[in-house]
């Protein structure tokens, strides 16, 4: 898989390049939401317009960053490509969660830090996961433009874990 990450913490992303390339996987690292972005952008500048293939296979992005955090840099990268599959990093499950379902208008992968690595490996090749939340996706468009109440997140939240299999959090 072609994975790019987001992350500001040094040790963290080398443990995260070293484990994902250990098992085959191709992977792009950055320090903060700009440079990702950065990264993003030069990417996807090589898709042909009517091309809905985003230029990675996962995006994983630390929800806590200088210069731009996690989810600015999601909702730039969905506005690009909103086919684009995210994983957060973040300390702060349910807020990270709540946040990006009312920000974002849709639901996303977040890995509850500290994880082991191999959580993260299970998690980027867990193909299904993410076709579950595609659909789950497509079953939340019509409240899109709604505001979730804290029961419909709190909802999604639950499916969520469930697709999750109890990994990280």
């Amino acid at each position: 898989m072609n994975v790019l990450i987001a992350e500001d913490e040094k040790d963290l992303l080398d443990q995260y390049v070293d484990a994902l390339e250990e098992k085959g996987h191709k992977v792009t690292a950055s320090k903060n939401g700009d440079e990702c972005l950065k990264i993003y952008r030069i990417e996807e500048s090589h898709n042909t317009p009517d091309d809905t293939v985003p230029p990675f296979d996962a995006v994983i992005l630390d929800y806590q960053m200088p210069i731009k955090n996690g989810l600015e840099t999601a909702k730039e990268i969905l506005k690009i490509n909103p086919h684009q599959r995210i994983i957060f990093a973040s300390g702060y499950v349910q807020e990270t969660f709540f946040e990006s379902v009312k920000s974002l208008k849709q639901i996303t992968e977040i890995m509850k830090k500290p994880f082991k690595l191999e959580a993260l490996i299970d998690t980027l090749e867990d193909k299904d996961i993410y076709s579950k939340l595609e659909q789950l996706n497509v079953d939340i468009s019509a409240i899109k433009e709604l505001n979730p109440s804290h029961a419909q997140i709190k909802a999604y939240f639950d499916v969520l874990c469930q697709l999750q299999k109890g990994r990280t959090f």
